[in-house]
């Protein structure tokens, strides 16, 4: 990962399939993009690397009610239950700066300002508040929050991210 961008996913899922939802093939979906305007009409989902446009789309308290074309009944829907929504990732969305992808900061070496190297970034937590970043590395499992007062710069053509330990952090 040294010395270059991390490479997207192929495909970035953007929703998954709860239930089926009435009786003309519309589907209840998560959505797990920051972007749902991904859901408006005519625009193109996959489904299984099958490309679907979107027929409509309302939102339904936390989801929304999807009707996929080609997809007419309740037993078609009632098939997809569980399955995820993707995009190619070459329709990624520009992120505004100092945003990231997780894909971009999963694998990322994890230094304390003292050059101190913690490990790598196994995973991240979404909490109310900020992200939190699982470190894995000799000390174990670390949990960096996602905030400024810590997370002092990440550079991704160098695979690594600096940290401030602030009192705490590390016992």
């Amino acid at each position: 990962m040294m010395g270059k961008e991390p490479v997207p996913p192929e495909s970035l899922i953007v929703g998954r399939i709860l239930a089926p939802w009435g009786i003309r093939g519309e589907v209840k979906v998560e959505v797990l993009t920051d972007f749902p305007e991904r859901f408006a009409p005519q625009k193109v989902v996959y489904l299984n690397a099958r490309p679907l446009e979107i027929e409509s789309c309302r939102p339904h308290k936390q989801h929304l009610v999807v009707k996929l074309a080609t997809i007419d009944s309740v037993e078609d829907t009632e098939k997809l239950r569980g399955q995820d929504l993707t995009i190619p990732s070459s329709e990624l969305s520009r992120l505004p700066e100092g945003q990231y992808y997780t894909f971009q900061l999963i694998g990322l070496k994890v230094l304390t300002t003292d050059g101190e190297h913690l490990g790598q970034i196994a995973d991240i937590m979404t909490t109310a508040s900020n992200d939190v970043y699982i470190v894995k590395g000799k000390r174990g499992e670390i949990l960096i929050p996602a905030i400024e007062d810590v997370v002092k710069s990440i550079d991704l053509e160098e695979g690594k991210m600096v940290i401030e330990a602030i009192e705490g952090l590390l016992d």
